[in-house]
């Protein structure tokens, strides 16, 4: 079991959304959140002479769900951010972490970066925007412990200002296929909308359906997940039981993994639907998926 923990968040300017500093008692450790636009005013802070290792996060387009990070590292990370803030278009705010004495040096924090690269690409929920990834710095075995111990310290932070990229998935509940079907009247079952590619690709190919919204009361009960084909083909033609639901990008969405390859049915076409039906995730009963013959037959509620 981890421990409990307390940390401090300091407000410089009064603005909750602005500059935002970070420690923790018996940490040497700060931490400096900022958007963007304030990067002018953290560049003076006495802070940024130091050494220290830096995510930077954003989006490349609207239709991304997961975010874009580039990681880095520096000796006096004020220049190096300089740098990105004039050449790098993608980030939209960053965090900054420092010692608060002189406890970390230049290898302390190349084996940071490198660590933070390895989380992220290990928990796969982002983009990462660096290139090629460094190899890890030798470090004494006391020297690599401490330098542990502050990763320990970023990795419990980051998700607090609302970073979870660096978290290897977990599920959020232990869904999986039931025995039988359940009691009719009880929604298990999820439609998804889905274009021709990514309907081949993720849903038919890699056996999952990503970037969801689940209604919260919904997230225990999903048991099967039903995949509708937009236009031209307009119908619901496969199903699958699901094996969990875990948590996908930074904005609330989720990713379903299939428990089995998906079983084609005898398609169930849009029909009499009223417009835009389908223009997101609906809810349905597994009998009656089995039984419908149009759209509407699934709908409706009990």
């Amino acid at each position: 079991m981890t421990a409990p923990f307390t940390i401090r968040i300091f407000v410089p300017d009064g603005d909750p959304e602005g500059v935002r500093i970070i420690d923790r008692m018996n940490w040497t450790g700060l931490g400096l959140v900022f958007p963007r636009a304030k990067w002018p005013d953290v560049r003076q802070r006495p802070e940024m002479q130091r050494t220290g290792v830096y995510i930077l996060v954003g989006y490349r387009g609207e239709e991304d769900d997961l975010p874009t990070l580039y990681i880095g590292q520096a000796d006096g990370v004020g220049n190096r951010l300089d740098s990105h803030a004039a050449k790098k278009e993608f980030w939209d705010w960053g965090i900054i972490f420092v010692s608060s004495s002189t406890g970390l040096n230049r290898a302390h924090v190349t084996w940071l970066e490198y660590a933070l690269l390895r989380q992220a690409a290990a928990a796969n929920r982002c983009h990462l925007d660096n290139g090629n990834a460094p190899q890890e710095p030798a470090l004494s075995e006391a020297e690599k412990a401490d330098t542990q111990g502050f990763l320990a310290e970023i990795l419990q932070i980051l998700p607090l200002v609302g970073l979870r990229a660096f978290e290897i998935p977990k599920a959020v509940v232990p869904t999986g296929a039931p025995a039988q079907p359940l009691k009719r009247g009880e929604q298990d079952t999820v439609i998804v909308p889905a274009q021709k590619d990514g309907f081949e690709k993720a849903f038919l190919g890699e056996g999952v359906w990503h970037a969801i919204r689940i209604s919260g009361g919904m997230l225990d009960k999903i048991k099967y997940i039903a995949g509708y084909q937009t236009h031209p083909i307009s119908a619901i033609t496969h199903y699958a039981p699901v094996a969990r639901i875990e948590p996908y990008g930074e904005s609330g969405k989720y990713k379903i993994i299939l428990a089995e390859k998906a079983t084609p049915i005898t398609p169930i076409p849009y029909g009499d639907a009223p417009p835009g039906a389908m223009q997101s995730p609906r809810y349905t009963t597994f009998a009656r998926l089995l039984e419908a013959r149009k759209l509407t037959d699934l709908l409706g509620k009990g």
